[in-house]
């Protein structure tokens, strides 16, 4: 039975929350600040790198049984209940780098199943894209958030504490609220190996991941050297791709629910093709407009890719399907970097000439799509 309630909506949300301010504050800020102060920033790349694919190779394994037996929510709550210790094993061996690093490479491996499970949740409900759109929504919320008001007054190992607190609290009412998609399936990957429509439409959302991704880390230097900003104009920008990442979760969660994510879906290579565009042309008196588009695009892209994979692939194996959903995007914020540096070297280093090049992703992506339907 799919869920329909209020409370399951607003659980799903929550934690979507507490997972983005993880990611803002410990994965992305802090932890590779600290680390790197003491190993070697390629050493800590290829180690953290390798943990992703150890991380898929779990999250099959489990996937498979999880949907076998209907045990979605059980994996869920007991990887999200995991990660508060894994942070305060971080707290505790703060004074001992290499232990450390150990203990957060269990933290990435351990949040990333918790992440495949939560996203397979979103099967139960009967509106899959408000929930995914909401969910985005406070996302963009708990982002702005960790990164303007709590990000510049932490430091570790406190962090790991705080972090670890405001987790398990945005995590609990997803734990005891949601509930089981109610479908077993005995799911074998040879079959899913097999499926090449799924394969290359997890290409097509690979596309527009990698874009997205490169956006995300390279935006700040972006606006700097293009277009000489100045830290707190930057901020703006940042800001208002938050606010248009929650508007347009809202919005494209409902456009979901009213036009299936198979027929919105598909906006996104279009949507991502203008950014890129208006990227290149737009002049620096009109780059906050720009900015609330980014968000607009970033939110399409969360809100519908998952609900896309979910409509359309999955047929009793959600928790399989958002294995390969998580790899998409564990690959693109590695695959998204590369590809920019390379673009830089055959550029010369101009950022706005690499940017615009950047459009042959979501143009193979739209390719991999078009190919995908005609299977």
């Amino acid at each position: 039975m799919r869920l329909s309630l209020k409370s399951s909506l607003i659980s799903f949300a929550l934690y979507d929350a507490g997972e983005t301010i993880l990611g803002a504050l410990i994965f992305s800020t802090l932890y590779p600040l600290y680390i790197t102060k003491h190993l070697d920033v390629k050493l800590y790349s290829f180690f953290y790198g390798l943990s992703f694919l150890f991380s898929f190779a779990f999250a099959l394994w489990f996937s498979l049984r999880a949907d076998a037996k209907a045990q979605r929510k059980l994996y869920f709550s007991l990887f999200s209940l995991l990660v508060p210790p894994c942070l305060l094993l971080l707290f505790l061996t703060y004074e001992k780098p290499q232990i450390n690093f150990l203990f957060y490479l269990l933290l990435a491996v351990i949040h990333q199943q918790a992440l495949v499970f939560y996203n397979s949740l979103l099967y139960a409900f009967k509106r899959m894209g408000s929930a995914s759109g909401f969910g985005v929504a406070m996302g963009y919320v708990g982002s702005a958030v960790a990164l303007v008001f709590i990000a510049p007054r932490l430091e570790l190992p406190s962090a790991f504490l705080l972090t670890a607190f405001v987790f398990l609290s945005l995590s609990l009412p997803s734990v005891l609220s949601l509930k089981e998609p109610e479908v077993k399936v005995e799911v074998r990957l040879s079959r899913v190996f097999s499926d090449r429509a799924f394969l290359l439409a997890f290409l097509s959302v690979l596309s527009l991941t990698e874009v997205a991704h490169t956006l995300i880390a390279m935006m700040g230097v972006y606006l700097e050297r293009v277009y000489d900003l100045e830290k707190t104009q930057i901020y703006k920008v940042i800001g208002l791709s938050a606010l248009g990442g929650v508007v347009g979760g809202f919005l494209f969660g409902r456009l979901t629910d009213k036009l299936k994510a198979k027929r919105l879906f598909p906006l996104g290579f279009f949507l991502w093709s203008m950014f890129l565009v208006g990227l290149y042309f737009t002049p620096k008196a009109f780059i906050l407009p720009l900015g609330l588009f980014a968000g607009f695009c970033l939110s399409h892209l969360w809100t519908t890719s998952r609900v896309f994979i979910l409509e359309e692939f999955a047929k009793g194996d959600p928790s399989v399907r958002m294995a390969f959903f998580s790899l998409s995007e564990r690959i693109a914020s590695s695959l998204g970097l590369v590809s920019w540096s390379a673009l830089l070297y055959l550029t010369e280093n101009n950022l706005k000439l690499s940017a615009l090049f950047m459009l042959v992703f979501p143009a193979l992506g739209f390719v991999f799509y078009l190919l995908s339907k005609r299977l």
